[in-house]
């Protein structure tokens, strides 16, 4: 079985999905500024998936373009949204194998890059990965209302059951 961590990103990426699986590729293309637009979200999450994930942890960059034009800081674009959410699932199957191998000394282990350590290990990344799809979640959703959209999806989902508190060590 996966480690808990591991099963809360997935459950985390469950609801992101639900907060733009709806949504034209017009409308996910729209910017309410000072917000980025949301298919620019799902390039930014797809980009720290690969990053951290596909780079940190196992030396691949699928998609060039995804770590130029979507990293932290990138300037504010409007992609075309099935290009990015193609990515973004992409990378994360690409990224669930490996992520299914990590174990609690893993994840407390200094992340090695370029043969030298990081300041980062994955169980902090994985948290910060959580965290960000979560803030970004509730951006889509401010978006999604400002955009007129009516019948969203209620937020945190069936978290009781798709991911439920797992004690580390069972």
């Amino acid at each position: 079985m996966p480690h808990p961590i591991v099963l809360q990103l997935r459950f985390t990426r469950k609801e992101f999905f639900r907060s733009v699986k709806t949504v034209s590729n017009q409308d996910a293309m729209i910017r309410i500024q000072p917000m980025n637009c949301l298919s620019w979200n799902v390039g930014h999450l797809a980009w720290q998936e690969q990053r951290y994930f596909l780079h940190y942890g196992q030396g691949k960059i699928l998609f060039p373009d995804i770590d130029k034009e979507f990293a932290y800081g990138s300037p504010a674009s409007t992609p075309i949204f099935q290009d990015v959410l193609t990515a973004w699932q992409t990378i994360t199957k690409t990224v669930d194998p490996w992520l299914d191998t990590l174990n609690s000394e893993q994840l407390i282990a200094p992340i090695m890059s370029n043969g030298k350590p990081i300041r980062y290990t994955f169980g902090n990344l994985l948290l910060r990965t959580i965290y960000h799809y979560w803030y970004h979640t509730g951006e889509n959703m401010a978006i999604r209302q400002q955009l007129g959209h009516t019948k969203l999806p209620v937020l945190v989902g069936n978290i009781d059951t798709q991911a439920p508190y797992i004690p580390e060590n069972l």
